[in-house]
């Protein structure tokens, strides 16, 4: 996995937890589950990297 793509899912996750966060605080379940959905993405983004990164 390049520099770049682990900076991007850092980041994807990092906004995730912060949408999550804000939600819970603001009590918006939607912007809440947003934020957890975000956070799934970007660690189905990062297995996947594991996984290329392996069979090189």
């Amino acid at each position: 996995m390049s520099f770049v793509d682990k900076a991007k899912n850092a980041a994807e996750d990092a906004i995730g937890k912060a949408k999550e966060v804000v939600g819970d605080v603001t009590d918006n379940k939607d912007l809440e589950a947003e934020g957890k959905g975000d956070q799934g993405k970007a660690g189905v983004k990062k297995v996947g990297e594991s996984i290329k990164d392996t069979f090189k």
